[in-house]
């Protein structure tokens, strides 16, 4: 290998880097289920992140315990993990700040990333952002916080790029069952499940608008979970479709038997991560210039496009050749 720059220094220099995180975010609200959530962590390996619920997994009335559990658990998994966040309140609800308050102060060196559901504006989420970047800064955290931001409104998903615009967001995650019920009954409840939460004009426009401000602004857009719990085949079908067709990144699960195919259908292809691999160690070779492969013309574009696959074949758990593998160490 003569080259001595990576793909990352010699394609992307100067450049905020892409996320590249897991394709599967498991939720979980009980602790009971938050453990065997993090058990299937250490069995699968860190192909899936898994949220801990404080918004809805939280009992009225003991939004405090149930966030000092959470923070209990990240204290005792989170350094062998890293890949455990939370949900907190949505902005309305009084409880919000205290949940911030309780896993910042509590565990904010152990939380992969908060979620903030419901919005309605963008000026609810900047307000949360800087209470959230104001409890880091006096826990003395010296890291950004990655926020997930759950686009599930009316107002949410007209105001969605100026929301991705906003500093220390990650991911823009979409919130199908609570955005059907804001319509009050103008789209069918048969459009939460597949075909028609694919195919209704109002559901695919809102998976368009929010993928597309996600990615414009170097964010993952994160679909919303499939209803059907007991047929892996169509959690499957879902997160190929959501990728294939509306460019989705990453998707929710809701049930242990979602997470494997989600992160199976999520996965880059083996045949295109092996020509990937090959393009760019050739480039390497190279020194990064245009090279020919096969007969194909290749340069940067190129070049970016499959690191990025790469990046992404590595988090789902994918082999790749010593060589490559050395890059993303």
């Amino acid at each position: 290998m003569t080259a001595t720059l990576s793909p990352a220094e010699a394609l992307f220099a100067g450049e905020r880097p892409f996320p590249v995180i897991a394709s599967c975010e498991h939720y979980a609200g009980s602790e009971a289920l938050i453990g065997k959530a993090l058990a299937l962590q250490d069995q699968f390996g860190p192909v899936f992140d898994v949220t801990m619920d404080c918004e809805d997994g939280a009992p009225a009335g003991r939004e405090r315990q149930h966030a000092e559990m959470v923070v209990d658990l990240l204290r005792q998994t989170g350094d062998r993990r890293g890949l455990a966040g939370v949900r907190i309140h949505d902005h309305s609800h009084p409880a919000w700040r205290q949940d911030v308050d309780i896993v910042l102060r509590g565990a904010g060196a152990r939380c992969a990333y908060l979620t903030i559901p419901k919005p309605t504006s963008a000026a609810q989420v900047s307000e949360m952002l800087a209470y959230i970047r104001q409890v880091a800064g006096e826990c003395g955290l010296e890291r950004d916080i990655p926020v997930h931001v759950l686009i599930e409104t009316h107002g949410g998903l007209r105001e969605v790029e100026a929301i991705a615009a906003l500093p220390w967001v990650q991911v823009l995650d979409f919130g199908l069952m609570d955005f059907v019920s804001d319509h009050h009954g103008a789209i069918p409840a048969a459009a939460m499940r597949s075909p028609g939460q694919f195919e209704h004009a109002l559901i695919a426009r809102a998976k368009t608008l929010i993928a597309a401000a996600a990615l414009a602004h170097g964010l993952v857009p994160s679909h919303n979970v499939c209803l059907d719990l007991k047929n892996p085949y169509q959690t499957w079908a879902d997160a190929r479709r959501a990728r294939d067709q509306f460019g989705f990144l990453r998707m929710w699960s809701v049930h242990p038997a979602q997470i494997r195919p989600i992160v199976d259908a999520m996965q880059p292809d083996f045949s295109e991560v092996e020509l990937a691999c090959r393009v760019l160690l050739a480039a390497a070779r190279a020194e990064w210039g245009p090279i020919q492969l096969d007969g194909q013309l290749h340069d940067r574009a190129t070049y970016r496009y499959y690191w990025q696959l790469v990046r992404r074949a590595q988090v789902s758990g994918q082999a790749l050749p010593d060589e490559v593998q050395a890059w993303l160490a």
